[in-house]
């Protein structure tokens, strides 16, 4: 059911204030927290990158589509030129200082992971302030919260890149550290995917010396835990006091979800996403771990096919 109310007015006419963090800004939000600071006339951008956005989205959000901050289909985990980058967070009116809310439709725990990507994009490109909102969209109308089909076009800024390798690790980098063992690499997927008994864009198997850390261990339904519960499942794993890990999957899109954890939520330093992941990596014909036989994996491959056509 949509609402017309008075925080709908406020959210469709925000004041251009000076910049500043809200108090009580944190990365993961809460549907209340958001409304919270839009009700008190903080000035935040919204975007929501996956659902439809035409039949409902919070009130003066703009849509920038996943497809807008990944590769192509061959790579859809690969890095963009920043330029292109530069243009899209510029034509939805994002501005490095000012706070900014990522969105997705809220179906589930993979959905999220796209907003966590694009996150980790803008964090990278110099936005100072960010937020996922926590269960995304549907969880903003499960709240009653004011709902919008009005389609207004963004006023575009003139949004500056600065581009930051300090969440970042290149394909090369992370087979090094495969062969010296100087990193923990922390395979984000389902445990299938880690064992070389399933694959999708990437032949099977996983980076050597990995160790399998699957996306969902941080999120209870399609909710991410809070900060104490993902900083417990850091400490857990060993994590905690770790340095130079390095989260990865098969295109970077799960793996974004565990950077996020374990970066913004736990608040572990010097933990790297492999951006292209996977999909880039076996490519590249680097040897890997639990990479089935040659036999094996001509008799997945043609089941998969088999199964493929009925």
């Amino acid at each position: 059911m949509l609402r017309s109310t008075a925080l709908s007015l406020s959210l469709l006419a925000l004041p251009s204030l000076a910049s500043a963090t809200p108090q009580g800004w944190n990365p993961l939000l809460e549907p209340a927290e958001l409304a919270g600071f839009l009700q008190a006339g903080e000035d935040i951008r919204i975007i929501h990158v996956t659902g439809d956005f035409e039949a409902g989205h919070i009130p003066g959000a703009a849509f920038s589509p996943y497809a807008a901050w990944r590769g192509g289909p061959n790579n859809p985990g690969a890095l963009l030129d920043e330029m292109d980058y530069e243009l899209e967070a510029a034509r939805v009116g994002l501005e490095a200082d000012i706070p900014t809310v990522v969105v997705h439709a809220g179906a589930n725990a993979t959905d999220m992971g796209a907003a966590a990507r694009v996150y980790w994009t803008l964090k990278s490109l110099g936005v100072q302030d960010l937020a996922l909102l926590n269960g995304g969209f549907a969880a903003w109308a499960e709240a009653g919260l004011p709902v919008s089909t009005q389609n207004v076009e963004p006023a575009a800024s003139d949004f500056m890149a600065e581009w930051s390798d300090a969440w970042h690790i290149s394909t090369d980098e992370v087979a090094t550290r495969a062969e010296n063992g100087a990193a923990r690499l922390l395979d984000s997927r389902p445990a299938g995917f880690f064992e070389g008994l399933q694959w999708s864009i990437a032949r099977p198997g996983t980076v050597r010396g990995a160790e399998n850390l699957e996306f969902e261990a941080f999120f209870d339904g399609n909710r991410m835990v809070d900060a104490s519960r993902a900083r417990a499942i850091a400490d857990e794993s060993g994590l905690t006091e770790a340095r130079d890990l390095v989260s990865f999957c098969n295109t970077g899109h799960w793996a974004a979800l565990n950077w996020f954890a374990l970066s913004e939520l736990a608040g572990i330093d010097d933990v790297r996403l492999h951006a292209a992941s996977m999909a880039e990596y076996a490519a590249q014909g680097h040897a890997l771990d639990n990479e089935p036989s040659r036999l094996t994996y001509l008799v997945r491959s043609t089941r998969r096919w088999v199964e493929g056509l009925f």
